[in-house]
């Protein structure tokens, strides 16, 4: 479909949160947009690249939480693009990856709006990376899964069962997304293929400046979650990579926050 529309929209990476880690391109688009759809999980100093002339407008997208629709925020999109206005819609982490990016892309475009979309360093990335825990190594993983442990709503949940027979046998390091919640199941369905002292991390807020962890072992995972309170957003790494970590705070069994 021809885009027949002056205005356009902008899906923006984010990133995890410290504003030090927005790309170049990031920050460009940010600096131009006239308009700003922010999720929940964008912190206020990268917002504040925006021109003191745009119009900022704060939708919601966190799980657990009450959220603005994910319609209605399609539809503000197509709205101010077809009024000329140049929309950035500003994302936690990256786009597309458990960004709903794709999903807002074929909406755009079916709508004859030009759109562009600016990669951002995903959560679980930088969360492993701000312990000093590589996602793949030589010795430890050959490849990693990004996984979100929150089904869409009527969906049927990840088969951990499956993942941890394949991270086991591909040696592959687990990254799950949205799983503080569930858990309790994640841990029983994981354990059904990798070993109760198969090495865990559990980041809170990565980059930011209140980021907590805990480093723990797949069979205390849910109760290290508990004993020290940790919530969303948190990312969960499973896989022998997390050893590092594991050495360094030398806390197996018990876990430790930062």
């Amino acid at each position: 479909m021809n885009t027949i529309h002056t205005g356009k929209v902008t899906l923006v990476g984010a990133g995890p949160g410290d504003p030090e880690l927005l790309t170049l391109k990031a920050l460009k688009a940010i600096q131009g947009a006239t308009v700003l759809l922010v999720d929940d999980l964008v912190s206020d100093e990268v917002v504040a690249h925006a021109p003191p002339t745009a119009r900022i407008v704060h939708v919601g997208k966190r799980g657990g939480c009450k959220s603005t629709p994910q319609a209605f925020i399609e539809k503000l999109m197509v709205m101010a693009a077809r009024e000329g206005e140049n929309v950035v819609r500003l994302k936690g982490g990256d786009p597309f990856i458990f960004g709903r990016g794709g999903e807002e892309v074929e909406h755009l475009r079916a709508a004859g709006i030009h759109v562009e979309v600016v990669n951002g360093i995903t959560s679980g990335l930088a969360a492993a990376t701000s312990l000093g825990v590589p996602l793949t190594h030589r010795d430890h993983a050959q490849g990693v899964i990004f996984i979100t442990g929150h089904a869409q709503k009527g969906a049927e949940a990840p088969d951990w069962r499956t993942l941890a027979a394949a991270a086991r046998d591909a040696r592959l390091t687990l990254v799950i997304y949205m799983g503080v919640s569930s858990a309790e199941r994640i841990e029983q369905d994981l354990l059904a293929g990798l070993p109760g002292d198969t090495p865990v991390a559990v980041i809170q807020r990565a980059t930011l400046p209140d980021q907590r962890h805990a480093v723990t072992r797949l069979d205390h995972l849910a109760q290290t979650i508990a004993g020290e309170a940790l919530a969303s957003p948190s990312v969960i790494v499973v896989g022998d990579v997390v050893r590092g970590v594991q050495a360094a705070s030398s806390a197996l069994p018990q876990a430790r926050a930062a």
